[in-house]
């Protein structure tokens, strides 16, 4: 009866009369090539083994981690449910600068950038001096498009500290200049975080710079780089830097042979 089910499954006639199971079926593929694209190798083979289920699974686990708005940025603090009603709870009762920073930046991991901008705000008037919040408000204003607006607080922040969060500001900082177009300004601050950490976020960006300017060699040098560590790095980092590393890999291929 089993084998009778599967043989079906491979038959176009089956699901022309079933439609909710052709809805599940292409379902199951967009599932299955998003995890073959982030190699995530084991999810691809669960998903192409079951009928639906995995696929369901995988979306909510995987896909659904973080919303492309700011899939690759990474801020602390968790973002689920429970804590984000403990911290309205406590913003109710106490009303203390660090929960509407806390709360923010929950709302800034999930995508959620007007609800994070809106706390940000209000854990800033609270404490206006928190570098925390002003580098962080800076972020969540770059994804919202407002790179302008970003500027000041970020260099404000890495004016004072330009290694605050372990290079992240300055990360950022860096971002809202390319925006504005500010290649150079842009370049020497990537070239800054590289010279301390080995970020994918950053080494990609940086070739990107030199392959604007012409300069292909640098720009292969970094990306192989990324490629290189990313073979050796623990899973949980493969994850969150995985959008940087395909990244990588895309322009590496458009990159022209290398001279002899």
């Amino acid at each position: 009866m089993v084998a009778s089910f599967l043989t079906q499954l491979t038959e176009w006639q089956f699901y022309t009369q079933h439609p909710v199971a052709a809805l599940i079926g292409l379902f199951q593929l967009w599932m299955g090539v998003d995890a073959i694209r982030r190699r995530e190798w084991l999810w691809a083979l669960f998903i192409f083994a079951g009928f639906g289920i995995s696929a369901l699974w995988y979306y909510f686990a995987v896909y659904r981690e973080a919303p492309s708005a700011t899939r690759g940025f990474e801020l602390p603090g968790a973002h689920h449910r429970k804590r984000i009603r403990e911290l309205q709870a406590k913003i109710h009762h106490l009303d203390k600068a660090h929960h509407h920073l806390q709360l923010a930046d929950i709302y800034f991991q999930q995508g959620r950038l007007e609800k994070a901008a809106a706390s940000y705000r209000a854990s800033l008037e609270r404490e206006p001096q928190d570098i925390d919040a002003r580098a962080h408000f800076g972020q969540c204003l770059l994804r919202q498009g407002q790179a302008a607006a970003a500027r000041p607080w970020l260099e404000g922040v890495c004016a004072e500290n330009p290694q605050h969060e372990y290079g992240h500001s300055l990360m950022g900082l860096a971002e809202t200049l390319t925006v504005l177009g500010e290649q150079e300004a842009a370049l020497a601050l990537w070239q800054q975080v590289t010279a301390r950490h080995a970020y994918p976020r950053a080494k990609v960006q940086l070739a990107e710079l030199y392959v604007a300017r012409g300069e292909p060699e640098p720009a292969r040098a970094e990306l192989r780089d990324v490629i290189a560590d990313d073979a050796h790095a623990p899973a949980y980092q493969r994850r969150r830097d995985r959008v940087w590393v395909r990244r990588g890999r895309a322009l590496l291929r458009r990159l022209p042979a290398e001279r002899a």
